[in-house]
């Protein structure tokens, strides 16, 4: 099993398609082949954009908490001690490196890769890698 840390891109993309790269790497947490990492910002940040209803017509709100419950049963809560600030482009970005690092997570899964991977920090042994690249490298 992979540590991760799942972007909100990521699952917004994976409710919004009816298939795709992101439903799969969402169904590979669900289904414990991977352990997604969850912390505070990071669960406000999903559950904010999920109840303002990106995904509507894809999903009702129904099935996105279904989901978003099937997913914290299968993660693992981390709490974040020491605040690393990357600075990177986006600040709003900075509590995914953040939680990685906390959780010792393998990969940050996310559709914007560039604007993670380029902050002012660096760190061996944890990738950033789009839900395409992730999915390649685990099969």
């Amino acid at each position: 099993m992979t540590v991760v840390v799942l972007d909100t891109n990521v699952v917004v993309a994976a409710l919004r398609s009816g298939g795709g790269r992101s439903r799969s790497v969402l169904r590979r947490a669900i289904d414990g082949r991977d352990v997604p990492l969850f912390g505070t910002t990071l669960w406000l940040e999903y559950e904010e954009i999920l109840g303002r209803g990106v995904a509507d017509g894809a999903t009702s709100r129904a099935e996105r908490e279904t989901v978003l419950a099937a997913l914290v049963t299968a993660g693992r809560w981390v709490q974040i001690y020491y605040g690393w600030r990357p600075n990177l482009p986006d600040e709003g970005d900075n509590h995914l490196v953040e939680l990685a690092l906390a959780g010792n997570a393998e990969s940050i899964i996310t559709w914007n890769p560039r604007d993670i991977a380029h902050g002012d920090l660096v760190w061996p042994g944890l990738s950033v890698q789009t839900p395409q690249d992730y999915l390649e490298d685990t099969s």
